[in-house]
């Protein structure tokens, strides 16, 4: 059902120009046939060595037409000889950019050059073999997947067998399929294929493992006398089995690399090959090369291969790929109804069981399409399960399979024990059998099928004992002498019970004993061959005694817990006032009268019964008052009653005495005050009552600001603070009890003080006061003529003061070059002396004012202050 869909880019790519160049390579070689014998007899081999280099062609490190390239040809570790290899085919370079791929979202950009070295050598054919490595400079920087990023080598390996691991025949290198062209986009599914062809047909297995790095860091013509492989410092948690991550593996059979890839970066991944031959492994193969994973997306659909519903009729689907350039979605459902959807993600709901081929065609810019499709088994009712059955680690557990299903048959079991000494523990029949070799408890998993396509899977614990439980429903008990007592064991097995005196069944998991003194009784269990012992006491009285407890006093409304002492296990309860009562031994009540409380304590067939009388008393009485509001800074006397001897107050902090009845109260914040009275007429308890005195806030007044006006001009003031405001002098108000008069004051005036009284609604109340100056011109503008903006309070800005003016249409000061360093249109606004953050300099400034006066007409005003620092 899947569609693969992947682009074609290339694999080795290029990072910004640098002098490290290497992007990977590949050390192999090929059977020429057979050599001249040396002087002593020994058989030699002609082969060709080849290395493929890769280099990045922004690089500005060597060209590899330049490239100097020395074998070292090693025998058990230590160098046989040198082997020069010189470049034999023209450099080709590949290069590919995102033209090439209009439906790519990214910008992917790339190039790099291939050289081929080459040249034949023969060899004594030896034991041990020979191992070829070409050690050079410099692998590109910033690898992602390497501790170290700069000046990190190159040490390209392969392996020529010799007759210890092949004893006939000869060896050719596995050629890898030039395949270096699968885009790799970051956290998106890839497939990279490494397979490779052998030239003499061995089996190839394919792991991802350790590259390695040169020990001098550089090139060389002369290889080192020692055989070095260093591995690459990889950065955890990439490694040379993992350097892609945890989420990319090989395929070992077919070479395939996938997964989804890492973060955007450059990695390098080593490929080893191992040849097989006549079923035994005798060589291997590397090749080395570093990915580029870039910050790319394409139009993509994925799904599942296979759907399976098997509880509802609702299946849920969504598109797999991330790819953030699709634009839109097509769902199809597969059914009669033909029905689709456009929404991201669904949940469907089927009309019926049966399956279904759904199917999602994703589009993006550009006319890019992405399809895929999935096959949708739906049949509800399939519920797994399955019973144990056994006794100890001894014998076999048999596990029974209960599952059902509504459609279909269930056709196949896979059962793990959980027995982790052996993998052994399994099994795939319907009701198999399983025997522990130990105690324990184990995680028992099942995974049931159905012919429909339905899979599920169950767990249980099981805990394996060491012998058959045996489930006593007591330890430890009470019987009277003349009683007889059921012993009720729920456990499969044979029984038998010990003394055999005074007992019934006592080959049974259900004896009847009547012991006449205490006895201890012994059960021994067989079960399937596991054994088990154990053992209880009963306990034998020949009569029993109850105290129901002293008479004593409760205060009314307490609950009373009663207290008896026996050694009986059951109890009776009654009340001389008919109130039920829990017939338990230690029953709670609540007497609202003084009560006799009558109890029969039983033991069995033996009993006895006893009286408690408790007498109720009342609470003292407690009366604290009323709750009062009181202003802030006022006191208030308490006015609380009481019947009792003694009264205690709390918190006592804000009164004049804690310890009388009607102390005075002078809380700063709203406070609960709590009357505790005591009496000598019985209740041991306090009688309690509180009251709450709120604190109203303090009353803040404000009359306003001072004013100007114009005689005969009507101003209207503006108090604030409360709900009730009373002026005084009344002179000029339009009323003088609400907090928004209007004034108007003739020529006899120059200027009037009024105050405010200003109340909230507990009555509390505070004054303000404000000054009214009568001027006898026109309306005006003032401004003065000089001031000093020092900061110290006085004369600091500069503002114009307006009379009869109902509106200020603006102010502007402007400095001696003309420039306008201030402007505004509120009333009481002014400069301060500063334009922006910067204090102006000392000097004469210009101003312009101009405002609309209470009869609409305009007052235009220009002058000159002088700024004084």
């Amino acid at each position: 059902m899947k569609k693969g869909f992947y682009i074609i880019a290339i694999l080795l790519l290029s990072l910004p120009a640098m002098a490290r160049h290497v992007a990977g390579g590949e050390l192999f070689y090929e059977y020429q046939g057979p050599g001249n014998p040396l002087s002593n007899g020994t058989t030699t081999s002609i082969y060709k060595i080849t290395l493929r280099l890769f280099r990045d062609c922004a690089s500005t490190g060597p060209l590899l037409q330049n490239e100097s390239v020395t074998v070292g040809i090693y025998a058990d570790g230590l160098l046989n000889t040198s082997l020069p290899l010189p470049l034999v085919a023209p450099i080709r370079s590949i290069s590919l950019n995102t033209a090439a791929f209009p439906c790519l979202v990214g910008n992917v950009s790339v190039c790099y050059e291939i050289g081929i070295y080459s040249a034949t050598i023969t060899l004594a054919n030896n034991t041990n073999g020979y191992v070829l490595s070409r050690t050079g400079c410099c692998r590109v920087d910033n690898i992602s997947n390497l501790s170290a990023k700069t000046s990190v080598g190159s040490n390209y390996v392969t392996t020529i067998p010799g007759t210890a691991t092949l004893p006939a025949g000869h060896n050719s290198s596995p050629q890898f399929l030039i395949k270096d062209t699968a885009l790799v986009c970051a956290n998106k599914p890839f497939i990279l294929d490494f397979g490779a062809v052998d030239p003499d047909n061995d089996v190839l297995s394919y792991s991802l493992c350790d590259a390695f790095t040169s020990a001098s860091g550089g090139n060389t013509t002369v290889p080192s006398y020692n055989l070095s492989l260093l591995s690459l410092p990889y950065l955890s948690p990439y490694s040379g089995s993992l350097p892609l991550g945890p989420a990319v593996s090989i395929d070992p059979n077919t070479g395939i690399i996938s997964g989804i890839a890492p973060p955007e970066g450059s990695y390098v991944v080593n490929v080893c090959i191992t040849e097989w031959r006549n079923g035994t492994a005798f060589t291997q193969h590397r090749k080395d090369f570093i990915l580029k994973v870039q910050n790319c997306d394409f139009i993509e659909a994925d799904l599942p291969p296979k759907i399976i519903q098997c509880n509802n009729f609702s299946v849920h689907f969504e598109n797999g790929s991330t790819s953030s350039a699709i634009t839109s979605y097509l769902w199809q459902f597969g059914d009669t109804a033909h029905s689709s959807s456009t929404a991201p993600t669904i949940d469907y709901i089927y009309k019926d069981t049966g399956r279904y081929v759904a199917s999602l065609t994703v589009t993006g810019p550009k006319g890019c399409i992405g399809s895929d499709s999935t096959l949708v088994l739906v049949y509800p009712g399939f519920k797994p399960g399955f019973t144990i059955n056994g006794s100890c680690y001894q014998n076999p557990f048999l596990f029974t399979d209960s599952t059902t299903t509504s459609y279909g048959l269930v056709n196949s079991w896979h059962w793990n024990f959980g027995d982790a000494s052996t993998s052994a523990d399994t099994s795939i029949l319907q009701n198999p059998q399983y025997k522990y070799a130990t105690p324990g408890t184990r995680d028992i998993s099942f995974i049931v099928t159905n012919t429909k396509g339905c899979i599920d899977s169950v767990h249980k614990q099981l805990v394996v004992n060491t012998k058959p439980l045996i489930n006593l429903p007591f330890r430890d008990t009470l019987i009277c002498s003349i009683d007889s007592l059921p012993i009720k064991v729920p456990n499969s097995g044979i029984y038998n019970w010990l003394p055999n005196t005074n007992i019934l069944n006592a080959n049974t998991s259900s004896p009847v004993v009547f012991p006449k003194t205490t006895t201890w009784y012994f059960v021994h269990v067989t079960d399937n061959g596991c054994e088990n012992t154990d053992s209880l006491i009963v306990n034998v009285l020949d009569f029993i005694k109850v105290n129901a407890g002293k008479d004593s006093i409760v205060c009314t409304g307490d609950t009373f817990r009663l207290k008896p002492i026996s050694t009986a296990l059951g109890y009776q309860w009654q009340s001389s006032t008919g109130v039920q009562i829990d017939n338990i031994k230690y029953p709670l009540v609540e007497p609202l009268v003084n009560t006799q409380y009558y109890v029969i304590a039983n033991l069995g067939k033996c009993q006895d019964r006893d009286t408690v009388s408790i007498s109720v008393v009342p609470y003292p009485v407690s009366i604290a008052g009323p709750d009062a509001t009181i202003c802030f800074g006022t006191r208030i006397q308490l006015k609380a009653s009481a019947k009792g001897i003694s009264f205690q107050w709390s918190p006592a902090n804000s009164l004049s005495d804690a310890s009388i009845l009607n102390p005075v109260a002078a809380p700063s914040k709203t406070t609960r005050y709590l009357l505790k009275v005591i009496d000598t007429i019985g209740c041991p308890k306090p009688g309690l009552d509180s009251l709450l005195i709120t604190v109203a806030p303090p009353v803040v007044a404000n009359a306003g600001k001072d004013t100007f006006i114009l005689v005969n001009q009507p101003v209207q003031l503006q108090a604030s603070g409360g709900v009730s405001y009373s002026w005084t002098p009344e002179t000029g108000l339009s009323n003088a009890s609400i907090a928004n008069p209007i004034l108007t004051l003739d020529d006899r005036f120059t200027s009037i003080n009024y105050i405010v009284k200003v109340s909230d609604q507990y009555g509390c109340f505070a004054e303000d006061g404000i000054e009214v100056k009568v001027f006898k011109t026109g309306p005006e503008i003032f401004v003065p003529s000089a001031f000093t903006p020092n900061k110290d309070g006085k004369n600091d800005i500069l503002r114009p003061i307006t009379v009869g003016i109902s509106t200020l249409k603006y102010f502007r000061v402007f400095n001696r070059w003309g420039q306008l360093v201030f402007t505004t249109s509120e009333m009481g606004k002014g400069w301060d002396g500063n334009l922006g953050s910067l204090p102006q300099a000392s000097g004469t400034y210009v101003f312009e004012a101009e405002g609309v006066d209470y009869q609409g007409k305009l007052v235009f005003r220009k002058g000159t202050s002088v700024l004084i620092r």
